[in-house]
């Protein structure tokens, strides 16, 4: 029975597996005060990694609340979330793993200290 039981989870492992490599990459680059693309167009029930580059030489981050509450993150992604924003630190990479589940149009900012004030901002469009 034991033996049974391990081939089944060993079987739902291997299954949950090529789900996380379908998610389709979306790379968006922070810079000093602009997000590259500004707009980003997304489907709705479609994974996606986003892959948020920052290459300015300060702190950002990637603030879109409403978004990421219409979406499903994925577990292992979640701490990467706080109030809706993911921070991505000077020079750093962050990765995060999300479905958007409604289709819509999200706003998109860095709620850094009047870096939006400064042209910081885009929108996220779901279909």
């Amino acid at each position: 029975m034991n033996i049974v039981c391990t081939a089944f989870a060993a079987a739902a492992i291997v299954l949950a597996v090529p789900q996380i490599a379908a998610a389709e990459d979306a790379t968006v680059t922070l810079t000093s005060y602009a997000f590259t693309p500004s707009a980003l167009t997304l489907k709705s029930g479609t994974t996606y990694k986003l892959h948020l580059v920052n290459s300015a030489s300060k702190d950002h981050n990637f603030s879109a609340p409403e978004f990421f509450a219409a979406s499903t993150i994925a577990p292992e992604d979640k701490s990467k979330v706080s109030d809706g924003a993911v921070e991505v630190g000077e020079g750093a990479t962050v990765d995060v793993t999300v479905t958007p589940n409604k289709a819509g149009s999200y706003n998109l900012n860095c709620s850094h200290f009047m870096h939006t004030m400064l042209g910081m901002k885009g929108t996220i469009i779901v279909q």
